[in-house]
């Protein structure tokens, strides 16, 4: 617990000032920590970053990541779409695994696509939001927070029905049920000081859906590790793990944000 904290104290020292900040230092920092997340998943499969399909595949997260001001500007010099791009990094990869006979099979490229959509969508909101403005990514990452601590508090201490044990056996219904009601609360402490421009009602609906998906978004990254066999993502911030597993949940709530147009 205690290098949980010291770890949590030195990275929100790090990370807060290019959240307040913003603009393109901001930009680079998320493309630096979606380059790292992708690294850790790749690794997960023993696919190294640096290698042809990784590097590839790196690309293709860049495209997936740009904000939507850059995109346009590169579909106005070029006249392909985001999209468009990451289609020639897929026709890539394909060609690559004809190339080195099946070494790099089709597996291996629906795994690279998928996992630099799953990274690279969740972080391209985190750009976007920031561009909407500092009180919406404030709002999703009190969240997040919120609902890690209250599911882990409250699931230590009250916690006796698991929740998902094949996917994370620590996991309470518990520690479920309470951390979206810390988040509520959050939310409503967040509201009175900051004054979003929406409803109690809609706060509160939009709170319990995005606490929710949170808790979802962990467990589909657990999942994933459980799957190749390892703890954490990465070692890079030592009592979390790695850039994944400290992003998790909130490469879920951020795009669910947008897609409930409650940014934007």
């Amino acid at each position: 617990m205690k290098q949980r904290i010291i770890t949590a104290v030195i990275a929100a020292a790090l990370f807060i000032p290019f959240i307040i900040y913003g603009q393109l230092p901001f930009t680079i920092l998320i493309y630096a920590m979606a380059a790292i997340g992708l690294y850790e998943i790749l690794k997960m499969r023993g696919i190294s970053l640096f290698s042809l399909p990784g590097i590839v595949t790196l690309f293709a997260l860049f495209v997936i990541l740009m904000p939507n001001d850059w995109s346009k500007r590169v579909q106005i010099i070029t006249s392909y779409s985001k999209i468009e791009y990451v289609f020639i990094f897929v026709i890539l990869l394909l060609i690559y695994s004809v190339i080195v006979k099946n070494k790099f099979t089709f597996d291996d490229v629906g795994f690279l696509i998928a996992s630099a959509f799953y990274v690279g969508i969740g972080f391209h909101f985190f750009i976007t939001t920031r561009t909407e403005g500092l009180a919406f990514v404030v709002y999703a990452l009190v969240i997040v927070w919120s609902t890690d601590s209250g599911a882990y508090f409250i699931g230590r201490k009250i916690g006796k029905h698991k929740l998902w044990p094949e996917i994370s056996p620590n996991k309470t219904v518990e520690g479920f049920i309470g951390g979206i009601v810390v988040a509520i609360i959050s939310a409503v402490i967040f509201q009175l000081i900051a004054g979003l421009d929406k409803s109690y009602l809609t706060l509160m609906i939009v709170t319990i859906v995005a606490s929710i998906f949170g808790q979802l978004g962990d467990l589909v990254e657990s999942a994933i590790k459980r799957h190749y066999g390892v703890k954490d993502s990465g070692k890079l911030l030592p009592g979390h793990g790695g850039i994944l597993d400290r992003f998790d949940s909130l490469l879920f709530v951020l795009p669910l944000l947008y897609f409930f147009h409650f940014i934007g």
